[in-house]
């Protein structure tokens, strides 16, 4: 998953999805994935198909999203994503993460709305370990 942590001093909203583009290891764009809203695209269960809600979040409160993936490999050629430029919103200012994707020939990357995180344990001035 993604996780964002609001580490402002005023709240931050969120309604939606993330935007993700995928790039290659020479941070070139990845071409012929398609990037689902949901992740039931990929398989049932995993967290990400419930509906998107706004989220509004406090200084040092987390939001979270799911990806999905299968590295299944039939024909053609296999996908390997390593970078990934994400806008928690479609007028923030994109991230750089790295998770490493291997998509396989799928094709199909499946991305969860956001949700808060009530897990995270922090502030805005102090980054919490994850449990």
């Amino acid at each position: 998953g993604l996780y964002l942590v609001n580490c402002g001093a005023r709240p931050y909203r969120l309604n939606g999805y993330p935007k993700l583009e995928l790039e290659n290891a020479d941070h070139e764009t990845v071409h012929g994935v398609r990037i689902l809203r949901g992740t039931e695209g990929i398989s049932t269960g995993l967290g990400g198909d419930s509906a998107p809600r706004p989220v509004v979040l406090g200084p040092g409160e987390a939001a979270v999203t799911s990806l999905a993936w299968r590295n299944t490999t039939q024909a053609g050629e296999a996908v390997n994503a390593p970078y990934v430029r994400v806008w928690a919103t479609l007028t923030a200012d994109p991230v750089t993460v790295v998770p490493e994707l291997d998509l396989g020939t799928t094709g199909k990357l499946g991305v969860g709305p956001w949700r808060k995180d009530e897990t995270y344990r922090g502030s805005a001035t102090t980054p919490a370990a994850r449990p």
